[in-house]
Order: C-alpha cells, then structure tokens, then sequence
C-alpha cells in the first residue's frame, strides 16, 4: 500500500471489522479517520475498549457521528480529503431484524445514501463497503459465487446488504464512483461481537450453561478469521475497479459491470459443520458444551460457502487461517478481557 498518499475514511472504526481494519492501516502508517455511534446494540464498554486502542495512535481521529445523520458526515467530509472511503458502519445481525426493521433501514439505507453522497461531492477515489454473504439468501448452489443471481434474501438484514450493491452500482454508473461490494462470511475473531456464536458458546461453555444450537446443528458456516477479513479489504482498497470489457446487458454478470463496480466474497473457501464448531471451542476450553437443540431460526440459511475465484485472481489471495487456530486466538483474547478462568 502507497503509505504516503492514503488518506482513509473508516466508518464502524469502534466495531469489531472497524477495530481491526482501523488498527492494520494505522500500523502502516496511514491517516486514518474513525466513525462510529456508538450505538448500544451490544456492550457499548467493548466498542470504548478497542477505541483506546486506536486513540493513542497520532495519525487517527475519532469523530462521533451517526452516518444516518447527513448534516453530520458532511462536516466529516468537509474538514478532511479521504482518498478511500472503507464503510463499514451497518446495523448488523440477522436476527435482530425481525425485531427492530427500522434501524436497519435508518442504518444500512438511508445512512448508506448518505456515504454515497458524501464521496460523489468529494472526490473520493474508491468505496469499499461491507456485504454480506447473506445476499445468498436462498440460493443453494455451492459453493456461493458473486456471477450467481442473488435476488432472493430471506432477511431484512440480507436485502438492504444487496440494496447497498444496487445503490452502489448506480451511483458508479451515474457520476463514476469507483465502488466495490465485498461480501463478508461469518467473520470471528479476537474482539468479535458478543452476539455472534462463538462469543456466546464460549461464554455459555464457561459458566455452565446450555448452548442454543439451531436447526439441530444441521448447518454449515464459512467461517472466516479476522486477519483473513483485514488482508483482503486492504489488497482491495489498492484495487480501484475498471470496467469489465466484456460485460453485456444480454447477458449481465452480477460480479462486474461496464461501470468501475466490483463484488467479491472473503471467506475461507472451507465450510465447516456446526457440530464441528463446536467441538473445536470444546476442545480449546477442555470443557464440553450442554446443549440444547432447536429448529432453524427465521432469516437463516442453512449453509454457506464462499467462492472466492475472484478474490484470488485480481488480489493474489485467499483466506486460509485454520478454524482450530482462529479458535484458540479468540478464547486467549476472551479469557484475558474478561479475566477469566477456565475450571
């Protein structure tokens, strides 16, 4: 990476992709200016606490800042040049969908909408922005690739992820933003989100509980280590997308297009069953899991596997970090956060 010239926008900077990606430019010497709200959708006290890792760094700024707030973000924008925008501020979680419609759409839509504006005025050279491998929706041929046709979410979450893509595309088209989709799968790690699955079996293996396993643990995830996640966003960043040649409306290709748009998927190219998972934190806390098993929940899919051919030709890389050794990074990181003990 140009470490002279990058001068880096990240939203969600206080989240758990944010954190990570914000900490890795810093390292190598960028500017880098951090969003987030700050809201409570989980501990706000683990949001402050990657911050302070952030803070002390010289070349970062923090600004507290709602994206959905357009007055807000275009002070952000006035104030500052950002070459690439990284927007990773987004109302996660599929499930919370269900319950709570609207912040998704006031997040992932309206503030979305605003991101976009704010580059189109400003004169910034590439938008990354955060997808998600639930676009897939109900597509069940594997493993998943960014050519297939994605037209059928299963979740509100899912459809203003692919609602992004569009609003993306457009905007690439209409004004020439140079803008590429990258569609995450089940990302996990050292200060992940405590509502993910392994921050909850961890936590529920150590204090005893039972462990919600749905759909019977009849599911498969492709899942994805943190650090794999941050290589690949940072070799995209460099990858300012050109228009594909040989696309054609006759035969349009939802990966590419005729404007500077690209899509592609991080993930780990190797599903593993859930069970699996399991036994893996079992084995890494020498504990085993009582579990209680229950039906697929509303909004998940069964199974997910990332083709990430793409990823590999026009970036030179994979993710490949072994489920076993992302395990074993995020329990360390738990037990000494939480300082805690395993008995």
């Amino acid at each position: 990476m140009d470490i002279n010239a990058k001068r880096v926008l990240v939203t969600g900077t206080a989240g758990f992709i944010g954190y990570h990606l914000s900490l890795r430019l810093l390292k190598e010497g960028l500017y880098v200016t951090g969003i987030d709200n700050m809201n409570p959708y989980y501990d706000v006290s683990l949001k402050e606490a990657r911050l302070a890792q952030l803070l002390p760094y010289g070349k970062f700024a923090f600004v507290k800042a709602d994206i959905s707030e357009k007055e807000d973000l275009e002070k952000v924008f006035e104030n500052k040049e950002f070459d690439v925008v990284v927007n990773l501020a987004a109302q996660a979680g599929v499930r919370y969908s269900l319950k709570n419609p609207h912040a998704y759409i006031d997040s992932n839509i309206v503030g979305f909408t605003n991101i976009l504006e704010c580059c189109r005025h400003n004169g910034v050279k590439h938008l990354v922005f955060a997808s998600s491998s639930s676009v897939y929706g109900a597509n069940t041929k594997m493993p998943f690739s960014v050519h297939d046709n994605v037209d059928h979410p299963v979740s509100l979450y899912a459809a203003t992820k692919k609602a992004n893509e569009l609003m993306a595309h457009s905007y690439s088209h209409l004004f020439g933003l140079p803008c590429t989709g990258l569609r995450f799968f089940t990302v996990y790690g050292p200060w992940g989100r405590p509502d993910m699955a392994l921050f909850l079996f961890t936590e529920a293996i150590l204090e005893g509980r039972p462990i919600k396993v749905f759909n019977h643990g009849k599911m498969t995830r492709d899942f994805t280590y943190i650090d794999d996640i941050i290589e690949g966003v940072v070799r995209i960043m460099e990858k300012v997308p050109e228009p594909d040649p040989g696309w054609s409306g006759k035969k349009p290709d939802p990966g590419t297009s005729y404007a500077k748009y690209r899509i592609y998927n991080i993930g780990n190219n190797s599903p593993v069953e859930l069970t699996e998972f399991i036994e893996a934190i079992e084995e890494t806390l020498g504990k085993e899991a009582k579990k209680k098993f229950l039906d697929l929940q509303p909004g998940d899919v069964v199974s997910t596997y990332a083709d990430v051919d793409d990823l590999m030709r026009d970036v030179g890389f994979k993710p490949q970090t072994p489920l076993e050794t992302g395990i074993k990074r995020f329990v360390t990181w738990y037990l000494e956060y939480y300082g805690k003990k395993i008995r």
